[in-house]
């Protein structure tokens, strides 16, 4: 009894998934690691339509204004075919220091209707100073007294 209930539960729930699209990233988070002041803040997340309808992505939005998401194909469309891959590109400011962990929100047209969310982190170090001895000039004359 038990295991036709089971068998049954399992039926039901693959027949709500036939026939949608889906979403599959190689990763959500992207870790900078620990990245030099002003470096290069450019990244992409891979991801490919796993299902059989096409995947549109309606959004990206950074979760800050130093978070610039762009998911839009060199054609301008936003629509992937059912095992066509494509790339969310993401420029992170690295002129702000410190520790960071920021999202993107993905709205698409996935039937479950909860939004795609991906994690950039890393850390920014303070640009170096200069070290060593304030050189004293040793031109010019000091001001006479008459």
């Amino acid at each position: 009894m038990m295991k036709k209930l089971i068998l049954s539960l399992i039926m039901i729930l693959s027949f709500v998934f036939v026939g949608a699209q889906s979403i599959d990233f190689e990763s959500k988070v992207i870790d900078y690691g620990t990245l030099k002041h002003n470096a290069n803040g450019d990244r992409e997340f891979k991801f490919t339509n796993t299902g059989d309808k096409p995947l549109v992505i309606k959004s990206a939005k950074g979760s800050c204004g130093c978070t610039v998401p762009s998911y839009k194909k060199e054609d301008g469309s936003s629509e992937w075919a059912p095992g066509e891959s494509g790339v969310i590109k993401v420029k992170y400011a690295t002129n702000r220091i410190g520790k960071f962990t920021k999202t993107i929100t993905l709205s698409t047209n996935l039937p479950d209707k909860k939004p795609v969310i991906l994690t950039v982190k890393g850390e920014v170090l303070a640009p170096e100073k200069e070290t060593g001895v304030p050189v004293k000039k040793t031109t010019g004359s000091p001001l006479e007294k008459k």
